[in-house]
């Protein structure tokens, strides 16, 4: 059976973390210790936890990891949260089964990328979401993040999605904080904004995102501190704008551990991702940083970065 549903808000509001995927060394989920980091989030007080999207690894996991992954959330969050599930794929087909096997695992709601690999035209787009929509009765979101897929969602085809309810929401993580603010505007023209979720992936412009009117943000660096981003959404929903500004700095200079493997025989994402599983090792949530092959993992002296990144962000 599956675990219980979460009472899911529309809109959806606040902090919603994209969770990492603790591996072992052997590369098997880590179930314990995604158990915790489930727990770490929830004890912070986030609205929401996101399985499987980027920070995730979606791209480096098995069919099998991913299923594995989103229950193990959904157990462990018992219906406190709800539980939002990367279906990302190349194909309609290919989501589709992916959001089935979410649904059986316990997911509340889906999450989805405009299809890759073959791109598509936005009329195609549009058609994909609504057959995974139709295909999968759970809440749907679409993300937004062409570094990743090479299609960036038109806003055109998010305004119509979310008129017609297709879509409960959308995650930008375009970095285009102009053209997020456009499309925030045309929603509220549209009187659709009341219902539909916008969330910010940008860790870095959150305050600005939640000034132009996003309803959150899921910020990967959350895994890490989410009660700075609790702080930073509380500070900002009751307009106290310096406070929003300040916690935002703080977390900017945090994110820096990104960078921990700069210059080292690694990918951007490798180093990303690392650095994060470092500091959640240090912090005691997980037990292991490993990343999924073929991505390289930290050396000492990234890691010995990372600890002192958390002592300066007062973590440690």
């Amino acid at each position: 059976m599956p675990p219980p549903a979460a009472r899911f808000p529309a809109p959806l509001r606040g902090v919603v973390p994209p969770l990492c995927t603790p591996l072992t060394p052997a590369g098997e989920v880590d179930t314990r210790s995604l158990r915790a980091l489930v727990e770490h989030q929830l004890v912070a007080g986030v609205h929401g936890l996101f399985a499987v999207g980027s920070t995730g690894e979606a791209a480096h996991l098995s069919d099998a990891q991913r299923r594995t992954t989103i229950r193990t959330v959904a157990e462990a969050a018992g219906g406190r949260a709800p539980v939002l599930a990367g279906v990302i794929d190349t194909s309609t087909a290919r989501v589709l089964d992916q959001a089935r096997a979410a649904a059986d695992a316990g997911a509340d709601a889906l999450v989805a990328t405009a299809p890759f690999y073959a791109t598509t035209h936005p009329a195609e787009t549009e058609d994909h979401f609504r057959r995974v929509r139709a295909g999968v009765d759970l809440p749907l979101f679409a993300y937004d993040i062409p570094s990743a897929v090479h299609t960036k969602l038109a806003a055109r085809t998010v305004g119509a999605l979310a008129a017609d309810g297709t879509l409960a929401g959308l995650k930008d993580s375009s970095g285009d904080l102009g053209a997020l603010r456009r499309l925030l505007v045309g929603l509220r023209a549209e009187g659709v904004d009341s219902s539909f979720s916008v969330l910010t992936g940008s860790e870095l412009t959150v305050d600005g995102a939640l000034l132009a009117g996003a309803h959150g943000v899921v910020p990967g660096l959350g895994n890490v501190d989410p009660a700075g981003y609790l702080r930073l959404y509380e500070a900002a929903r009751t307009g106290r704008w310096t406070e929003a500004a300040e916690e935002q700095d703080r977390l900017a200079e945090l994110f820096g551990i990104i960078e921990a493997g700069a210059g080292a025989e690694m990918s951007h994402g490798a180093s990303a991702l690392g650095a994060f599983k470092a500091a959640l090792g240090l912090l005691g949530v997980i037990e292991s940083p490993a990343t999924a092959a073929p991505q390289a993992a930290l050396d000492g002296t990234a890691v010995a970065s990372v600890r002192e990144a958390l002592k300066r962000a007062g973590l440690l």
